[in-house]
């Protein structure tokens, strides 16, 4: 599956967005979005372009943003994520054009000039979504398998074989556990 440097850097804007939120919902965890700073340092970290001066409502809309997301990964068909992004993107206003800023070739942007950052996440991350669903590969979609850690990630991987987070933290955290029972089994 080929996929552009403007849909790649989207999808990965969807996952740092989804992956600030507490971790599974519970209360414990700290929302990584929790005031504009926060935002800010997660707009700085996306490199999105053209953002104006980020207020309380923008982190309002943009955590509205990151519950859709969150709705379009755990849908349970296609036909479902479909709807939930044809509605994220029609609410955003989208406006594709092209562009060619920042040393990056020509590429698309769906959000119009001067779009708040949800709508500009709205736009160009519900379109690399909805990428993945017209390929048929909405099961790249993923959650990270091990136990304490449910942060998404989309897979991929040739074989569509990922099931972790980060291979060097959780795969391998749990590669050790399962390493040192086998040895305190065969010990016993």
């Amino acid at each position: 599956m080929m996929i552009t440097h403007d849909t790649r850097c989207a999808l990965e804007a969807v996952v740092d967005l989804l992956n600030t939120a507490p971790e599974g919902g519970a209360t414990s965890a700290p929302d990584a979005l929790s005031d504009v700073p926060s935002l800010h340092e997660f707009v700085a970290r996306n490199a999105f372009s053209d953002v104006g001066t980020l207020t309380e409502r923008d982190l309002a809309s943009v955590r509205s943003v990151r519950a859709r997301f969150a709705q379009v990964f755990a849908a349970d068909d296609d036909r479902s994520a479909a709807e939930l992004l044809n509605s994220l993107v029609a609410a955003a206003g989208t406006t594709p054009r092209l562009t060619d800023h920042d040393g990056y070739d020509w590429h698309v942007h769906y959000f119009a000039p001067g779009a708040s950052v949800a709508d500009h996440l709205a736009a160009d991350g519900g379109m690399a979504l909805a990428f993945l669903v017209v390929a048929g590969e909405r099961e790249r979609l993923r959650r990270c398998e091990a136990p304490d850690c449910r942060h998404a990630f989309v897979d991929l991987s040739r074989n569509r074989s990922r099931r972790y987070c980060d291979s060097r933290t959780c795969g391998n955290r749990l590669h050790v556990a399962a390493y040192r029972a086998r040895r305190r089994e065969a010990a016993s």
